[in-house]
């Protein structure tokens, strides 16, 4: 047997392993943005096993487009708690904490997984599993994007979770599914509101939480479901909605 086939059946062998664990998990994060990472790390280490799915090839959401590609973004101070705890470097410049994007989306992810969260690139969430009696979200459904880009007719494979964050930012892919393929949940997305980052930092935090039940949103996904100001190139807001969506669905599943 040649080096090679060991090298296949390794990787098939060992994804495929993987994937069968990860079929049914507790909590399913939908996007590797600064606020689906965050919640991820705190909802790992509450020792709940979590799931995040990546569209992209990479994680890091908006971060690394900082504020028309300079590669530095910032942060209120209210968010030092978890810059700090992540171990991301960053200067103060009066109100803002300055860091580096590239450190924030490396270290971020880091955090998240040797917290125990496991992350799958290239994985689109293309539907939602739904039950009934109660009505509620208990996983979604995905399919590797290669597929979805190359337009091909392949069914997709579900994941039940026990809850489904939506972490998508501005496209707020979930709650767009549940609105459209479940209108009798109620669920009407109103789209994010012109920049204000003063309001939208503060709103985007307040509003954090469940949608209906068995899906929470978080981040930018928050302001485009409530109507919520744009904040811009300031990740205060998501660090601190990530933080607490978790803070929330790990309350809700440990209390059920």
């Amino acid at each position: 047997m040649g080096l090679e086939t060991v090298i296949t059946r390794t990787i098939i062998e060992e994804a495929s392993r993987e994937l069968v664990e990860l079929s049914n998990i507790d909590v399913v994060v939908v996007g590797a943005g600064p606020s689906g990472l965050t919640a991820a790390k705190y909802i790992a280490e509450a020792g709940l096993r979590v799931l995040v799915l990546e569209k992209r090839l990479s994680f890091g959401g908006g971060i690394g487009g900082g504020g028309m590609l300079f590669h530095k973004v910032v942060s209120l101070k209210n968010a030092k708690e978890i810059l700090d705890d992540v171990g991301v470097r960053y200067v103060e410049k009066g109100d803002l904490l300055v860091t580096d994007a590239a450190e924030l989306i490396a270290k971020l992810a880091a955090k998240a997984l040797d917290s125990g969260a496991k992350i799958l690139l290239g994985v689109s969430v293309e539907d939602v599993v739904v039950r009934t009696n109660p009505l509620r979200v208990a996983g979604v459904v995905a399919q590797w994007s290669a597929i979805q880009i190359a337009g091909l007719h392949v069914d997709p494979l579900s994941i039940e979770s026990k809850a489904v964050i939506d972490a998508t930012g501005h496209d707020a892919t979930i709650i767009r599914i549940v609105s459209k393929k479940v209108p009798e949940l109620g669920v009407t997305p109103r789209g994010a509101g012109p920049m204000n980052a003063a309001r939208g930092e503060d709103l985007v935090v307040k509003y954090t939480g469940k949608v209906v039940p068995g899906l929470y949103a978080t981040g930018m996904a928050v302001a485009e479901l409530h109507g919520l100001p744009r904040m811009g190139p300031i990740f205060s807001g998501m660090l601190l909605s990530g933080k607490r969506v978790a803070e929330i669905v790990c309350r809700d599943i440990k209390s059920s």
